[in-house]
This record gives C-alpha cells, sequence and structure tokens, in this order.
C-alpha cells in the first residue's frame, strides 16, 4: 500500500523512538478527549451545582459500559490492519475496512436506540440517589443518542493506527474538541441547559470526529476505497474481527461494568463523595494519557512486526516496552501529585470534595504506573492476535481482586477508602502477565521463531 506522510512504520529503525513517535499523537488526542470531560466537569461545576457534577461523574460509568464492547472490537480492526499493512496485504485491508464500516452502522444505531430506552433501569441498579437520578437519566440518553458518531470515529481511528498513521486523529479531535467547548459554555452558561447541555455537546463533537475521519480517508487513502455507507459483510473478514475483537469488548464491556459495580459502592457514600470522585477521576484521567497512548502504540509494534514477520524485533519490544511505559506513567503520577491541590480547586471550592477527590487521587497516582506495566504488556500479546489469556487476567483482575477487595474495605474499615482496591488489583494484574511472558508455552514459541521475509508471508 502506498506510504502516506507521518506514517510510522514500526518493522524497523530504533524500537523505542518509533513507539513515542506514534504514541506522541495519541497523547495529545488523548488529551483533548479528557478536555472533553474536563470541560464539562468545569462548566457544570461552576454553573449547575453538585447534583449536576455528581450526575455527570456517575453517568459516565453506564455509557462506557454499552459502548467498549464495540470499541474492543474497533481495537480488533486495528490490529487486523496492522497485521495485514506488515504482511503487504493490500486487498484484505480494503475488505476489511468495507466490513468494518457496515459494522458501525449496524451497532451504533442499535446501541442509541437500547440505550436510550434503559437509562433508567441502568440508572437504577447503580443505585443513583433521587437528587441526580432526573439529571442522571437525561445525561446518558443524550450522550448515547450519538453512539454512531463515537463508535464510527474509533473504528475508524483504529484503522489509521493500524496503518500506522496515529497523527490524523489529533487534527479530528482537535476540531471537534474546539466545537465541544463552544458549544458546552453555549449550551450550559449561555442558555443554562444544566447536564442536557453538556452532553449535546459531547455527542455534536463526536458525529463531528466521525464524519471529518471519513473525508480524511477517503481523500488521503483512495486505494482503500473507504464507503460512507456499506451494509455488505465479508465472511471470513468478519470472523477474524470478532475472533479478535469480542474477547478485547467483552474484556472492556466487563470492565466497565465492574467500574459500575464499584460505582455503585460510590453513589453509597453520599452526593459529596460521588462528585469528590469525579473531580478526581479528571486530574487520574490526565496523569494517565500517556501509558494508554504507549499501550495502543504496543498494539501496533506488536501486529505490523509479528505481520512482517520481525520476530528478532518482537522479541527486543516486549521487553523494553514496558519499563519505558511504567518509568514515563510513574513520572507522570508524580508530577500530577505534586501539582493536584489546585488542579483540584479548579473544580470545586467546597472543602469536603476536595478532602476526598485528594484523598482518592493521591492513592491512584501513586500506583497507576503497575497497570502501565501490565497494560503495556498486555497490548503487545493481544497485537500478535492472543486475546485469551489477556481476557481472562482483565476479568480476574476486576471481578475477583478489585470488586471483593473495595467491598471487603467498605465493610471493614471505611467506604471512603475503597480506592485502595485499585492498587492491590494492579499489583495481581502485572504479576500475571510477568508470568505469562516467563511460562507460556505459546509466547515462547512466538518469540522464538527465526525471522522471515517478505516471500514467505
Amino acid at each position: 500500500m502506498q506510504r502516506r506522510d507521518r506514517v510510522i512504520d514500526m518493522t524497523y529503525g530504533p524500537i523505542l523512538r518509533k513507539v513515542l513517535l506514534f504514541a506522541l499523537p495519541l497523547v495529545l488526542g488523548n488529551v483533548l478527549q479528557q478536555l472533553y470531560t474536563t470541560v464539562d466537569t468545569l462548566v457544570i461545576g461552576a454553573n449547575c451545582g453538585t447534583n449536576s457534577l455528581a450526575a455527570v461523574g456517575t453517568s459516565a460509568q453506564p455509557v462506557e459500559v454499552v459502548l467498549c464492547i464495540f470499541l474492543g472490537i474497533g481495537t480488533g480492526v486495528s490490529i487486523l490492519v496492522s497485521q495485514h499493512i506488515g504482511a503487504g496485504r493490500r486487498e484484505k485491508a480494503i475488505e476489511l475496512c468495507g466490513t468494518a464500516v457496515s459494522f458501525v452502522w449496524v451497532c451504533g444505531i442499535g446501541i442509541s436506540l437500547l440505550g436510550i430506552l434503559a437509562a433508567p433501569a441502568i440508572l437504577r441498579l447503580m443505585q443513583v440517589p433521587e437528587a441526580t437520578m432526573d439529571l442522571s437519566v437525561t445525561y446518558v440518553r443524550l450522550v448515547l443518542a450519538g453512539s454512531l458518531g463515537n463508535i464510527g470515529y474509533n473504528m475508524n481511528a483504529g484503522i489509521l493506527r493500524g496503518m500506522g498513521n496515529s497523527t490524523a486523529s489529533l487534527y479530528f479531535l482537535l476540531v471537534s474538541c474546539v466545537v465541544n467547548i463552544v458549544l458546552d459554555v453555549t449550551l450550559v452558561a449561555g442558555f443554562h441547559m444544566d447536564v442536557a447541555g453538556a452532553a449535546i455537546a459531547t455527542g455534536a463533537a463526536m458525529v463531528l470526529s466521525w464524519v471529518v475521519s471519513i473525508l480524511y480517508i477517503r481523500r488521503r487513502y483512495p486505494e482503500l476505497k473507504f464507503p460512507v455507507f456499506c451494509l455488505q459483510f465479508n465472511r471470513e473478514h468478519l470472523k477474524s474481527i470478532l475472533r479478535i475483537g469480542i474477547p478485547i469488548g467483552l474484556n472492556n464491556s466487563l470492565y466497565s461494568l465492574g467500574h459500575l459495580a464499584l460505582q455503585t459502592l460510590v453513589n453509597s457514600q453520599g452526593s459529596i463523595f460521588m462528585a469528590g470522585q469525579a473531580v478526581a477521576g479528571r486530574i487520574t484521567g490526565m496523569a494517565s494519557i500517556a501509558s494508554s497512548s504507549l499501550a495502543s502504540a504496543a498494539t501496533t509494534f506488536a501486529g505490523q512486526n509479528f505481520g512482517a514477520g520481525n520476530y528478532d524485533r518482537l522479541r527486543q519490544g516486549y521487553r523494553r516496552i514496558p519499563v519505558a511505559v511504567g518509568a514515563i506513567t510513574l513520572s507522570c503520577g508524580l508530577l500530577f501529585l505534586l501539582i493536584r491541590t489546585p488542579l483540584l480547586r479548579l473544580f470545586s471550592e467546597d472543602e469536603m470534595v476536595l478532602m476526598y477527590a485528594t484523598r482518592y487521587t493521591s492513592v491512584q497516582l501513586l500506583s497507576f504506573w503497575m497497570y502501565a506495566v501490565f497494560n503495556s504488556m498486555v497490548c503487545t500479546v493481544n497485537g500478535v492476535g492472543l486475546v485469551r489469556y489477556t481476557t481472562l487476567v482483565n476479568i480476574l483482575m476486576l471481578w475477583a481482586v478489585r470488586i471483593p477487595s473495595a467491598y471487603l474495605i467498605r465493610a471493614w474499615y471505611d467506604g471512603t477508602w475503597i480506592m485502595l482496591c485499585f492498587p492491590i488489583s494492579f499489583f495481581f494484574a502485572m504479576c500475571c502477565m510477568f508470568g505469562y511472558y516467563l511460562f507460556s508455552r505459546q509466547w515462547k514459541e512466538i518469540i522464538s521463531r527465526p525471522d522471515r521475509s517478505r516471500a514467505e508471508i
């Protein structure tokens, strides 16, 4: 496939330099995505009060649960595209894109309708307080109405990442972020639409990102023959997408469902604690951006080199990347820990909210490096198509360790310290992935293979 500007080929050159260059636009893009929710929180906190702030914080979890399985499928598409590009299989990549677009339309419309109808029941299961229930229902319904844009954008961004282009999505998000901020200020502060205005702003921004991504791919990659609307599924590609994407998506969805269960514990502590957790999530989210971006780069690195048969390079990368990701994440965490107080005060002046937010933030920032190491190892293994073990570990980390420990902390100690369940689960998961690297026969067989030439692929 013809090379394009800013496309990074991970199959040659300094490994960490290539990974960092690939991750940098993703970091900036994730900053913009965090800015979506951060601006929502800032504007709502300044104009609407604690109940609205709590509603936005708690509503993020059911939205994430609904969308995550399809975002995982988008990651599966990214892995397959990277393998096809690494192996030079042009026609396969073209057919794969058509099937992906069909999947976006079918799932996006279905999820929008289902989410709108199911929002009240989901929030009741989460034990959302009555004071925030109506606001939460409004926010969830309006955000899910824009599911097609969210799923479509993330699918297209995955295709571009698989091709080695991590820069384009940054431009898409820059445009939509500006739109989101303008609409937030206009609808919430100007027209006093409360959480409805924030939800409309976020949904409209994601739809715009999706539309811009379609126009970009069609113009810059005409050889992909990228369709705007398609309902033609290639059975072979659909099977491959589901084989890799469903475990990742299921893992993401179960992971988000587990966070919903944790959010129920948060909600049981009252609106002030809910608001503190929502504020803390903005800071910890910003601090975790580098690790998630580098993990995405690790997926593309592994996929391209596995597809190209560069097993020696894969051996080098799977050792170096987790160390670099852990060091960078710890550095970011310590930096945000130093400046957490003035940052938190941007969101609220309530001293109790700030006290809970400071506690939550400190625990997360000091321990998140363990998750970063774990996640980069998971993404490397996922990049070669081995998704079963990583899915299992993610499920165990959440459902066998994090959630039980959170309930035990609430029962035996103090519910306002339930965030201690995170470092406990991070350590467990990191040890599991080290064990996989050291003892898995399947993984050892792959990294011990001799390099292949392109003619052998």
